[in-house]
């Protein structure tokens, strides 16, 4: 089994690190973040992910895992460096790439010897030849340091799944320092660290490394695009009377579409769809393919309007303003199984109705903490009940399981007025309207 070290104890390095550790190689991961290095050294990860803390503790226990803060421990340590920090939205959205080139740079002067860096961060296109100069005039190893990228796929929620067993493994690799063609010895190593998941059927897609970093915001853009694309359709769906969950099905048996990603409500957030698609839109400019970034455009200025579309009906259902008004918000996460809250719609839509003057109780089943750092001016209730204590109004904003098994003739004793929005359009209309509730579901009649 391999020496391997990520760089980046984020949540895509830390899954990582767990998941390379869980394959049976030997991992050292390193942070400049001391307390995610301690955390993460005691078996605790910093954000909530499924299953992903007793796999952190298993590996640790058996040795296979460990962390430091010193990057000539890593090089020392192995040959093979995963670069996995965090490239959040910049000016104009614009990718931040300033962990990558403060990763690389810090690197660089401990690579005395043949290596291999493995980038995984979602960057720009040409970003990857950028960094492989950087290294190799900074390395004390030169040309002996290669470079290849392995683009993530991770979906928060399921990222261990994703990362034991991925549904592609995406390399992009160089000839020898030499534009275009394959690095023998990058592809030979890495499909030796990828063992497992290959000879469990993952496939593995060699290619150059401009390709490699097209294919992640690739994805998204494609994936973002659907979401946009099924929630205007719930606008027509509203304007002419129509059911958009439906259409959404109907869509979904044409093999040529799918039912993935058909699925209408408050739209998509988090840390990579928004900034990905507009990291890619600012790519695109300075490119000049103008009709890329005209249609990107479009999807996100689709995906923002939802919230105040979901604020409109809000306002709508208080008889026209929500000064005073008592609302009730299950669900902060961006999507359920996650505590992330960046870019989340939920909370978006919070800032819309307290900006309004409406009074706002929260409750989520593990994002509070995380909501709480960024909006410490909301009400956060420890229970579903608790938040709708008195409420004029309930919206339903994250699709946790939690809130499908609420029992709505219950929760309908301690509200003032038996009115919800679902704006995920997954609860059981008919069974909250029996219980004499007025449900407005966006899309649907």
């Amino acid at each position: 089994m391999a020496r391997v070290t990520v760089i980046g104890t984020g949540y895509l390095g830390l899954t990582h690190a767990v998941c390379l550790a869980d394959l049976g190689h030997e991992v050292l991961a390193i942070d400049v973040d001391a307390t995610k290095i301690a955390m993460a050294a005691r078996g605790e990860a910093p954000f909530f992910e499924p299953g992903l803390e007793p796999l952190l503790q298993k590996n640790l226990d058996a040795g296979r895992l460990r962390f430091t803060m010193s990057f000539a421990e890593i090089a020392a340590f192995g040959d093979v460096h995963f670069l996995c920090v965090g490239t959040p939205e910049g000016d104009a959205g614009r990718a931040d790439l300033s962990a990558v080139r403060a990763a690389a740079s810090s690197l660089a002067p401990h690579l005395s010897g043949p290596c291999l860096v493995v980038g995984k961060s979602t960057v720009p296109v040409g970003t990857a030849r950028q960094v492989l100069a950087g290294l190799r005039a900074a390395a004390p190893a030169g040309a002996a340091v290669d470079l290849a990228w392995n683009p993530e796929f991770l979906r928060e929620g399921l990222a261990v799944q994703d990362s034991l067993a991925p549904d592609r493994i995406v390399l992009g690799v160089t000839a020898d320092g030499t534009a275009g063609g394959t690095c023998g010895r990058a592809e030979a190593r890495l499909r030796e660290i990828y063992r497992g998941p290959l000879e469990a059927g993952s496939p593995l897609l060699v290619m150059d490394l401009e390709t490699a970093e097209l294919v992640k915001v690739a994805a998204n853009a494609f994936l973002a695009t659907k979401i946009s694309f099924i929630n205007a359709m719930a606008e027509v769906c509203e304007q002419a009377g129509g059911d958009v969950m439906a259409l959404a099905e109907a869509l979904g048996h044409d093999a040529r579409i799918g039912p993935r990603f058909l699925s209408p409500g408050l739209g998509y957030g988090g840390g990579c769809l928004p900034k990905d698609i507009r990291g890619f839109r600012a790519t695109a400019a300075d490119l000049g393919v103008d009709s890329l970034v005209g249609w990107l455009g479009t999807v996100d200025e689709i995906n923002l309007g939802r919230r105040g579309r979901v604020v409109a009906l809000a306002r709508e259902a208080a008889g026209g303003s929500l000064e005073g008004s008592r609302v009730a918000v299950l669900g902060v996460a961006f999507k359920p199984n996650s505590d992330d809250v960046r870019d989340s719609p939920s909370l978006a839509v919070c800032d819309r109705l307290t900006a309004e003057g409406a009074i706002v109780s929260v409750h989520d089943p593990v994002a509070m903490p995380s909501a709480a750092r960024k909006r410490p001016g909301l009400r956060y209730a420890p229970s579903v009940f608790e938040a709708a204590e008195d409420a004029d109004l309930v919206l339903h904003l994250t699709e946790w399981s939690d809130y499908r098994a609420i029992d709505p003739a219950a929760l309908a004793w301690v509200v003032a007025r038996r009115v919800i929005i679902d704006a995920r359009c997954c609860l059981d209309a008919d069974l909250w309207r029996d219980a004499g509730w007025t449900v407005q579901v966006l899309g649907r009649p």
